[in-house]
This record gives C-alpha cells, structure tokens and sequence, in this order.
C-alpha cells in the first residue's frame, strides 16, 4: 500500500468523524490504490460501492487539504464520478 493511500485514509477519517455517510464510496488514485469509505470510516481496500470518485494523487491531495473544491474538481474533468451523484454530491459536502 502506498503512502498516498495511507494518507488518504488518516485525512478521511478526520473528515468523516461525526460525520453522517450513508453508504459505500471508494477513491480510485492513480497509479497509487483505492480507499474505501462506509459508516464505519475509511480503509486502503478495492471492493465494489456505490459510488467511485476517480482522479491522481495531486488533485485528491488537494481535495483532502481543502485547497481544491471537489465539485470544482469534477467540473474541470480532474475528478471522474461513476455510479451514485447523490452519493458523491453527499460526500462532497462531508469533505468540504
């Protein structure tokens, strides 16, 4: 497992702590790994979920730090959402 991914999941579960995140989602890195996140926080893992956000390792950086705004993100084509919008428009605003 990459460094990326564990950062990832360090800064995920920051940002999911009281959160209310109902359902699967998992963030495809580039060339790095995936992580999955559910009610229970987030975890290095590649299963299937209802929703996978898709982009490098720079833009999810830059999402996690706040610097990049994730609907921004899928806009300009930086990030790629397949499956649940709702789901990812949900947790957009967790990661905000």
């Amino acid at each position: 497992m990459s460094d990326i991914v564990n950062q990832a999941v360090v800064a995920l579960n920051e940002k999911l702590a009281g959160a209310d995140f109902g359902g699967t989602a998992k963030f495809d890195i580039a060339d790095e790994g995936c992580v999955m996140m559910d009610n229970t926080g987030a975890r290095a893992g590649d299963e299937p979920a209802d929703v996978t956000l898709s982009a490098d390792a720079d833009t999810f950086r830059s999402i996690l730090e706040g610097e990049t705004n994730p609907t921004s993100a899928f806009m300009t084509g930086k990030l790629s959402v397949d499956g649940d919008m709702g789901m990812a428009m949900q947790l957009a605003s967790v990661l905000a």
